[in-house]
């Protein structure tokens, strides 16, 4: 991420796997990543202008924008990448999805989706969540970087400029079709895209603890509850975090699940890091905390956000501490099922992309979805609305007990409730 273009209707960022672990191809891809963003910035250097007492100081004049040219995007555009088989960047949310294929531990090349969007508003039926659709494959980082320029493009000139809700490019795809989007976004490559290549995902988290990577070097990944760095009573979180910063052997990185990595640690560093995370309780909350917990995501909500219309970040936590012994009564709280919660439908908790989501309509009310699955690759469905909590708590009290008696073996929640909705 960047400074620059944090807002607007331009490409917003783009998301890389966080944890170099996952794969030795890490730095590629996270290279690439930065290539991608770097394309992707608007050219105008108007923001320099610097104006005292209506005098002009300093004049930057814009300079020509092919990609943006004079009207830029009609919506924001979110870019993701993702390593295979963890899909801990949640990629399919993204207006471009790129899937890196790796076979016999060699890049290959990219898997491009395009469409995927979490937003929507209560009673407009118009609108919607929806995963980005798979357009093909390239072999080549050139090939990439001109596919997602054109895929911009195509909606640059084609998305709905006349309503916002409907402007982001799911709907643009939706309203012109996969098919025609991508063979518009093959006239301006001036190339095909090949047929999407196979591969899979198994997990979508952070990988929590110590991990090494193929070069020795040390990363420790942080459970923070949603992302709330401060010190209470019992936790100093803060403080802790701040004297491993004060050790210069860290690096930071912040992962798409709200939590923390601590990274780039050398060998003869690992034992002073390690010594306080201890000190400070992160290990220990790490360790303890409770599988449902360490897969939630909640967005800020109240009383940070002005479109909330219900709590989300500073709730969710209670509400899992009372899960939990639900949870513990039907034998499953080491299972890890993914729930989120956001506060409005617009989406950003990721709500509409867990096994339960969550959506406030109202003060202390929300809509209850069920069914995603747990890798990202489905999206869930509203099973009960405007409930409060007494509403939620009994709700999943039967669920869990439904899914006990006949899930299917090996089978998640969420994949079972994808099932038990389909058929009820």
């Amino acid at each position: 991420m960047d400074s620059i273009a944090a807002c607007g209707d331009v490409n917003r960022n783009v998301t890389c796997t966080s944890n170099p672990s996952e794969s030795p191809l890490h730095q590629q891809i996270y290279e690439l990543s930065a290539k991608i963003s770097e394309m992707c910035l608007p050219k105008t250097k108007a923001y320099y202008d610097i104006w005292i007492d209506d005098e002009l100081l300093a004049d930057r004049k814009a300079e020509e924008d092919p990609l943006y040219q004079e009207r830029y995007l009609p919506r924001k555009m979110k870019i993701g990448i993702a390593i295979p088989p963890n899909n801990d960047v949640d990629v399919f949310i993204n207006d471009i999805a790129v899937i890196a294929i790796i076979e016999h531990n060699k890049l290959i090349g990219y898997n491009i989706a395009a469409g995927g969007g979490m937003g929507a508003t209560h009673g407009n039926e118009a609108t919607y969540a929806r995963l980005a659709s798979l357009l093909g494959f390239v072999d080549t980082e050139e090939k990439l970087l001109k596919a997602v320029y054109e895929i911009i493009t195509v909606q640059r000139d084609f998305g709905n400029r006349s309503d916002r809700k409907l402007s982001r490019l799911k709907y643009t795809i939706d309203r012109l079709g996969t098919d025609t989007y991508r063979k518009e976004v093959e006239k301006r490559c001036g190339f095909k895209l090949k047929p999407a290549k196979t591969f899979s995902f198994n997990q979508r988290k952070d990988r929590y603890g110590w991990v090494q990577n193929h070069e020795g070097k040390w990363f420790y990944t942080a459970f923070v509850e949603h992302g709330r760095v401060l010190d209470t009573e019992d936790y100093p979180l803060k403080s802790g975090l701040l004297a491993i910063a004060e050790t210069g052997k860290a690096n930071f990185r912040f992962t798409c699940n709200q939590n923390l990595i601590l990274a780039d640690i050398a060998d003869e560093d690992k034992d002073e890091i390690d010594q306080l995370l201890h000190q400070y309780g992160i290990s220990g909350c790490t360790e303890k905390s409770g599988a449902m917990r360490k897969n939630s995501v909640a967005c800020v909500a109240l009383n940070t956000c002005s479109l909330a219309l219900a709590e989300a970040q500073r709730y969710l936590p209670t509400l899992i501490s009372k899960i939990e012994p639900v949870l513990e009564k039907y034998g499953l709280l080491e299972e890890d099922i993914t729930i989120r919660m956001t506060g409005c439908p617009n989406g950003c908790g990721r709500s509409p992309n867990a096994e339960i989501g969550l959506i406030g309509t109202a003060y202390g009310k929300y809509n209850l979805h069920i069914g995603g699955d747990r890798i990202g690759t489905r999206l869930n469905t509203r099973f009960r609305e405007n409930l409060d909590e007494e509403g939620i708590l009994s709700t999943l009290d039967d669920l869990f007990g439904i899914y006990v008696e006949n899930r299917l073996p090996d089978e998640t929640f969420g994949d079972f409730a994808f099932r038990y909705v389909q058929q009820n």
